[in-house]
């Protein structure tokens, strides 16, 4: 793919109307990286003029923060937020909540003020313009779909409509769980809970959260989020019906459907 790199446009004496900013799982993970490439497929055809920082862009800290290491999160926080001013960076566009929050909450702070965007609401956003053009027998079309609420988009941003109305668009049946929006259930991983053991208890967050979509037998479980989507996808693996339900990303439930 053909993904333009912020240090080339700048020596261009070019400015790209977003940065895209891809995150860890994004950048290092085989099934988050079929996001990223959604996300800029989508970027490519609309002709929205977009770069990426590269080997430039390091992790923002959000698990080390979350994991209580507070000098490393400031550490890493200020060598982004260099790099971010240096080339004069004004809006963000991530796929992932994560740095989605902790670049818009917690960056400002440190002196990091950026206009910070969710891909959901950016992909609402080409919608409502009509950029973005579906086919007319779209992949999706009459599927049952439910969207599972990422604890960082919804509680923590209170971001519950862009994703759905994102989904409207598929003309699919879009179910919803008993637990959705401000009273969704966490998928496990928040809080730098993806990357530690987990502590003992009578069932794994991530399972509880997987039979609760299931039991609304849908064909697909859209999520936001790249966490959310390891977390699910484990839980489906888990009950063994991989074959009969997909964890896909709204951004990539788009990518598929576009003309």
């Amino acid at each position: 793919m053909d993904v333009p790199l912020m240090s080339e446009l700048f020596a261009n004496g070019e400015t790209p109307e977003i940065l895209f900013w891809v995150g860890c799982a994004g950048s290092f993970d085989q099934r988050a990286q079929k996001i990223t490439k959604a996300f800029a497929a989508i970027l490519n055809k609309v002709q929205v003029k977009y770069a990426i920082l590269g080997k430039e862009e390091a992790c923002t800290g959000d698990p080390a923060r979350r994991a209580g290491n507070e000098f490393l999160f400031q550490m890493m926080a200020y060598q982004n937020i260099q790099v971010l001013n240096n080339y004069g960076v004004k809006k963000i566009v991530t796929a992932c909540p994560h740095c989605f929050n902790t670049l818009k909450n917690e960056y400002p702070v440190l002196g990091g003020t950026y206009e910070v965007i969710h891909h959901s609401v950016f992909l609402q956003q080409l919608i409502d313009e009509g950029k973005v053009k579906m086919k007319e027998e779209g992949s999706f079309k009459g599927k049952r779909i439910t969207y599972h609420d990422s604890c960082y988009l919804g509680r923590a941003n209170q971001i519950y409509e862009a994703p759905r109305k994102v989904l409207e668009i598929l003309d699919a049946e879009l179910v919803e769980m008993k637990r959705c929006r401000s009273k969704g259930l966490c998928c496990g991983a928040g809080g730098a809970q993806m990357f530690k053991e987990e502590e003992k208890g009578n069932t794994r967050v991530n399972l509880e959260r997987t039979n609760e979509a299931l039991e609304l037998q849908p064909e697909v479980i859209a999520s936001a989020c790249p966490f959310c989507n390891t977390m699910l996808t484990d839980g489906v693996k888990n009950r063994e019906k991989e074959d009969q339900v997909q964890v896909l990303d709204i951004a990539e439930l788009i990518a598929a459907s576009m003309q």
